[in-house]
């Protein structure tokens, strides 16, 4: 049986937001097409299932390592804020947009809140079966692929 450590981030993240964008359990806030994915964009995304993919992205890391939290979310999810002239700064992801989709995740039992000492959120068993179900999908594919 294959795990989500197994098989191609791409091509998991991809499988995984087409699962959530199918269950309908995910529902979406009114502001998605507005809002920025942080401060050194200057667009909202062009893809219409961003939300999705960026839900599969979080729950991918949270599998890889449990007990991350929204503001190391925001680093991971950071970019150059050009400043035109100016030296170049980091700018971290939108903590909020993290927020609100640890949320939705929370509300579909995938995660909870993570029992450690530094907190963050960790994947409960049922998350953790839904993704090496997804995962199992991919290799399959992947391996039919091959052939």
């Amino acid at each position: 049986m294959a795990t989500v450590k197994d098989v191609p981030a791409d091509a998991f993240i991809a499988a995984y937001a087409e699962h959530l964008k199918a269950s309908d359990k995910i529902q979406l806030p009114e502001w998605v097409d507005l809002v920025k994915t942080g401060r050194h964009k200057e667009l909202p995304p062009l893809d219409p299932d961003w939300y999705f993919v960026r839900a599969a992205s979080v729950v991918r890391h949270i599998y890889m390592k449990q007990g991350i939290g929204v503001k190391t979310f925001g680093k991971m999810y950071c970019g150059k804020y050009r400043r035109g002239v100016r030296p170049v700064h980091v700018s971290t992801g939108s903590r909020g947009l993290i927020r609100h989709i640890l949320h939705q995740l929370e509300k579909m039992k995938l995660v909870e809140a993570h029992s450690g000492a530094k907190g963050g959120r960790c994947l409960t068993s049922q998350g953790r079966r839904d993704l090496d179900l997804i995962a199992g999908r991919v290799s399959a594919a992947s391996n039919a692929d091959a052939l």
